[in-house]
């Protein structure tokens, strides 16, 4: 089995759906369609020892995936899994575009502004697609910056860095 600490967290179960085991999951992906398709296999963490599990059948209802896992096929056997997460390897993640990003290649990454000012470290990601926001917490508190090619002139995730060119007066909102 890999470290749980080094898969990606892809979704986690809201609940169990109907009496003969499948389940509602609240994604934690823009590639829900592939993700979650048939033969697909994940680790289910959280209600005990992670263990690898392979969607049987999954259809998406009302924009969340609704899946039955082999082997699981009643109410019961699914019910203690409410809460437990959903990871894949990393290596099981679709190579994304130029000037795309997995929300766990930024955490973590420095900000500072291109005069050489530190920001902090991003700690979240909010959001998605052209709305997202990096969390980035540092010594002004957290800071919200738009994750825009405006403002996010260099992402360099290899050297775990981003330089930011934030407007006036966005670094100091939480002040």
């Amino acid at each position: 089995m890999p470290d749980w600490a080094d898969l990606i967290l892809v979704g986690r179960i809201a609940r169990p759906h109907g009496l003969r085991g499948a389940v509602v999951i609240n994604p934690d992906t823009d590639f829900v369609e592939e993700r979650f398709s048939e033969g697909s296999r994940l680790w289910l963490g959280g209600a005990g020892v992670p263990r690898a599990v392979v969607i049987e059948t999954m259809r998406v209802q009302q924009g969340r995936p609704i899946v039955q896992f082999e082997g699981w096929g009643s109410i019961e056997a699914v019910q203690p899994l409410a809460g437990a997460e959903l990871r894949v390897e990393p290596e099981a993640l679709p190579a994304l575009s130029d000037g795309g990003y997995y929300h766990h290649e930024l955490i973590g990454c420095l900000v500072e502004t291109a005069a050489g000012e530190t920001v902090g470290h991003v700690k979240a990601v909010e959001g998605a697609g052209a709305i997202s926001r990096l969390v980035v917490s540092g010594p002004r508190g957290d800071v919200q910056v738009p994750f825009a090619e405006e403002i996010c002139a260099v992402v360099d995730t290899a050297a775990r860095r981003i330089v930011i060119h934030p407007p006036e007066g966005l670094l100091d909102l939480n002040r």
